[in-house]
């Protein structure tokens, strides 16, 4: 009896020794990344922060945060290269094709885009990615390619947990205050109308209509004033749009 006991013990840890490695290898094989560093911009250890960042950041977000390099865009344009990247890769927190802000640098052709797909579409729009590209575009430029890939995640994890509509001039302290203002200046003004009587004299009350008139007129040239309008930079953000498999995106693009 013991010894039955005994073989199955041995069967039982030969099966663990044998099973535990292979569970292991699949588990890694399918660990989530979340930064694809094709330029080759980032040590092992500073991509082992940023994933690490982007899993907790993600976590709480219920979003993904992903960092794309690349040095060949095969003659694609930086946003069209975003929008394949999505439907190829189908990132997103717990399911594909899901929420997910991505960054991509073009390395080739010196330039930035971020979007926002599902969730992350709605909360940070067009306006928030223009502010966070011009925030870690300089960090970029100077090759600062982990500080600005850590300013960018934290910049979209923060602006996650505004409302959409926090943006909005509406909600702004200073508007609120100036349309108070108005208010109450008009609310003044038609009392104080109201309590002093209606005025009824005009010009026309002291001119005689028989002996007044115009006595001569004249037309002067004084000056000519030409408006010069600022010409459309290049760097102007290009916005969200809708990739080849149907998913919409908010955006935001720029050279460095």
């Amino acid at each position: 009896m013991m010894r039955n006991l005994l073989r199955s013990a041995m069967i039982l840890c030969m099966i663990f020794l044998v099973f535990i490695p292979i569970a292991s290898g699949a588990a890694a094989s399918e660990q989530k990344r979340y930064v694809y560093d094709e330029a080759g911009l980032l040590t092992k250890q500073e991509i082992e922060k940023l994933e690490t960042l982007a899993a907790k950041l993600g976590a709480e977000r219920e979003t993904d945060f992903i960092i794309v390099t690349t040095h060949d865009t095969n003659s694609r344009d930086v946003k069209k290269f975003t929008q394949d990247f999505y439907d190829e890769k189908a990132p997103g927190y717990q399911k594909k094709h899901g929420n997910a802000a991505v960054l991509t640098v073009d390395m080739e052709h010196r330039e930035v885009y971020l979007a926002g797909f599902k969730k992350a579409e709605e909360y940070l729009n067009d306006a928030r990615l223009d502010k966070i590209r011009e925030k870690i575009t300089p960090d970029i430029s100077d090759n600062h390619y982990e500080t600005a890939f850590e300013m960018f995640m934290k910049a979209a994890y923060d602006d996650m947990e505004k409302k959409p509509w926090a943006d909005s001039i509406f909600f702004k302290t200073w508007f609120q205050l100036l349309v108070s203002a108005v208010i109450a200046g008009i609310a003044v003004a038609i009392m104080k109308y109201n309590s002093g009587g209606r005025v009824t004299v005009s010009a026309n009350t002291y001119m005689n209509g028989d002996t007044s008139g115009v006595i001569r007129k004249n037309d002067e040239y004084i000056r000519t004033t030409v408006t010069k309008q600022r010409k459309p930079s290049n760097n102007k953000s290009s916005g969200g749009g809708t990739t080849s498999g149907g998913h919409s995106h908010s955006g935001s693009r720029g050279s460095f």
